[in-house]
């Protein structure tokens, strides 16, 4: 039982080391190389939205030398732009009838005829057919210092916003995670010895 506890704690004690050296390497990083990332046609433009977005926060050195760079941001992008199509069709019928009839003759001039008729008919119908044009944009991204190690991950989403693409706001998204967890890395008391 002491030899499991034992095992127990030096794993936690092994990740919480892991996850401080991350945050200590995070702390570290003031250089930035954006790499090509990998995906659609696109991804090109969302790494030039990424460098723009880093380089606005004001807390990076943005890089085009990958020997420079304390890390480098590595990952992919998708953009898409689809058609969205919705179709409905609601319909209410009822329709009744009766009919009657009735004819009589005769030769002495007695001639007799009945007839008799209803109907009814309600009729209901509605039809919709909406296209809806849809751009969505992801990424997912990691930082990785000179070791190789991954010292920082995300993936974002987004459909766009009110005043923002969707590729720009994923880059934005990408970007202020990035920029606060650098800082409370930064904030953060360093590891004792």
């Amino acid at each position: 039982m002491i030899g499991v506890l034992a095992c127990c704690l030096a794993a936690s004690g092994a990740r919480a080391v892991e996850l401080h050296a991350a945050d200590v390497s995070l702390a570290k990083v003031k250089r930035i190389y954006i790499d090509q990332l990998g995906g659609g046609s696109t991804s090109d433009q969302m790494r030039d939205m990424l460098i723009a977005a880093l380089q606005n926060s004001g807390l990076f050195v943005i890089t085009e030398n990958p020997a420079r760079a304390d890390a480098l941001l590595k990952g992919s992008s998708d953009d898409k732009v689809f058609t969205e199509e919705h179709q409905s069709s609601d319909s209410i019928g009822f329709h009744a009838s009766e009919g009657s009839g009735s004819s009589a003759g005769a030769s002495l001039g007695t001639n007799s005829s009945a007839h008799q008729s209803m109907g009814a008919g309600i009729s209901d119908s509605e039809s919709s057919h909406i296209q809806e044009r849809r751009h969505e944009a992801g990424a997912s991204v990691r930082l990785v210092n000179a070791d190789g190690d991954v010292i920082w991950s995300t993936t974002q989403e987004s459909s766009g916003g009110k005043f923002r693409g969707a590729m720009a706001d994923v880059a934005d998204k990408i970007a202020r995670r990035l920029v606060e967890e650098t800082k409370k890395a930064r904030a953060a008391p360093p590891p004792a010895p």
